[in-house]
C-alpha cells in the first residue's frame, strides 16, 4: 500500500470514529434523562415547617417518590416571606434535582414590593404545576358587632380610622385587605372612577401568623384575613367569626359564608396558591416527566381528598396553565401594591 493509499485510508476511518462518537455522545443527555430520576431529588420549601406550603410540599415529594421509586426530599429555607429560599432555587444547578416550591407571597407579590428582586419568575423558573388554590377568610372576633361585610365597611365610613385590622407583611391575607380597601373605597366621580379614596381602615402589622393570631383571639384588634385552613378551627370552635371569603366560588369548608364578590363586589378574589417549579434550563424531557408525574399524583383520589379536606382545590395542573395563571397573578398584585403605595419594609 502506497504511503498515499494509507494516508487516504487512516483519514477515513478516523472521520468515521469520530462521527461514531459524537452520535454516541449526542445521545448521551437523551440517556441520562430517559432514567431520571437517578438519586434523590431535593424540593426547596421556602418556609420554615408546618406551614401550608410546607405540607402541600410533602404530599407532593410523598406521591413523586412512589410514582419515581426514588426520594424526593424536603429542605425548608425559610426567610424574607418565601423570597431567600426562592432565590436559591433560580441559582441552583438545572439538572432537575432541585425543585422548588414557588407561590403567591415569593413569585407574585414580591415583583411589586421589591424592585431590585433578584430572580425574575417568569424568567428564571421553569414553572411544572400548580398544587393547590385556596382562598383567605375574613375573620372578626365574636365580642366585636359585625355580622356581615356591610357592616364593616358601614362602620368604617362612618368612622374613618376608627377600625382597624392586623397583617403580616406581603402575606396573600395582607393583599386580600389591601384589595378590599380598594374595591370598597369611594369616588367623588363614580361613573369615571376618579378621585377615590380606599377604605379608611388602619392596617396593624404583626411579625407572623402566630402572634396576627393570638391578637385577634384576645380582641386586641377586630378582623383579619388569613388562610381558611389556619381559621377553620377556631372558627369551628366559635372563637372567630367569618364574614366572607376571597374566592369566587364559597368554600367546602366554609358553606354558609358567602364571598366578597356576592357581598356586593363583583369580580372579587384574592387567592393563596402553591406550585411546583424548577431552575431555568432543566432539560425539557425531565420537565415533562414531572409534569406528567404530578398531574398523574394530584388527580388521585388520595390527594385530592387531602388537599380539599383543608379547603384547598385542585387547580387547572400542568405547564401551559401556570404560566398562564402566574403572569395574571404578578400583574394583579403589582398593579395593586402600586396603586396602594405599599412600600418595602
Amino acid at each position: 500500500m502506497t504511503g498515499h493509499s494509507f494516508f487516504t485510508m487512516f483519514t477515513k476511518l478516523n472521520k468515521a470514529f469520530l462521527i461514531g462518537a459524537l452520535l454516541c455522545a449526542s445521545h448521551l443527555p437523551v440517556f441520562a434523562q430517559s432514567e431520571y430520576p437517578s438519586k434523590p431529588v431535593k424540593i426547596i420549601v421556602p418556609f420554615p415547617p408546618g406551614g401550608t406550603t410546607d405540607l402541600m410540599a410533602r404530599i407532593s415529594a410523598e406521591q413523586l417518590t412512589k410514582i419515581f421509586k426514588q426520594a424526593f426530599v424536603i429542605e425548608n429555607i425559610g426567610g424574607g416571606g418565601g423570597v431567600i429560599g426562592a432565590e436559591r432555587a433560580a441559582g441552583a444547578p438545572a439538572d432537575g434535582y432541585t425543585l422548588v416550591m414557588t407561590g403567591v407571597g415569593q413569585n407574585a407579590v414580591a415583583h411589586g414590593l421589591d424592585p431590585n428582586l433578584k430572580y425574575d419568575s417568569i424568567k428564571d423558573f421553569a414553572h411544572i404545576s400548580l398544587i393547590d388554590l385556596g382562598p383567605n377568610v375574613l375573620v372578626v372576633n365574636p365580642d366585636r358587632p359585625f355580622k356581615t361585610l356591610k357592616d364593616i365597611v358601614d362602620f368604617a365610613r362612618k368612622n374613618p380610622g376608627k377600625l382597624d385590622y392586623g397583617y403580616t407583611y406581603a402575606s396573600s391575607g395582607h393583599m386580600a385587605m389591601e384589595l378590599l380597601r380598594q374595591a370598597t373605597n369611594t369616588c367623588a366621580d363614580v361613573k369615571n372612577k376618579t378621585n377615590c379614596n380606599p377604605l379608611p381602615i388602619v392596617g396593624i402589622p404583626y411579625r407572623g401568623g402566630g402572634p396576627l393570631m393570638n391578637a385577634i383571639l384576645a380582641n386586641e384588634i377586630p378582623m383579619i384575613f388569613i388562610n381558611q385552613d389556619a381559621a377553620l378551627p377556631y372558627v369551628a370552635s366559635g372563637k372567630l367569626r367569618p364574614i366572607a371569603v376571597s374566592s369566587l366560588q364559597r368554600n367546602a369548608l366554609y358553606p354558609t359564608v358567602p364571598t366578597v364578590a356576592e357581598s356586593g363586589y363583583p369580580g372579587f378574589q384574592a387567592l393563596s396558591w402553591a406550585g411546583i417549579s424548577a431552575p431555568k434550563g432543566t432539560p425539557k424531557p425531565v420537565l415533562d416527566k414531572l409534569e406528567a408525574a404530578m398531574i398523574q399524583a394530584l388527580q388521585t383520589p388520595e390527594v385530592k381528598q387531602r388537599i380539599e379536606s383543608v379547603g384547598f382545590v385542585i387547580p387547572p395542573l400542568g405547564v401551559n396553565a401556570y404560566n398562564n395563571f402566574l403572569k395574571s397573578e404578578i400583574e394583579l398584585w403589582t398593579t395593586l401594591i402600586k396603586k396602594s403605595g405599599i412600600k418595602p419594609e
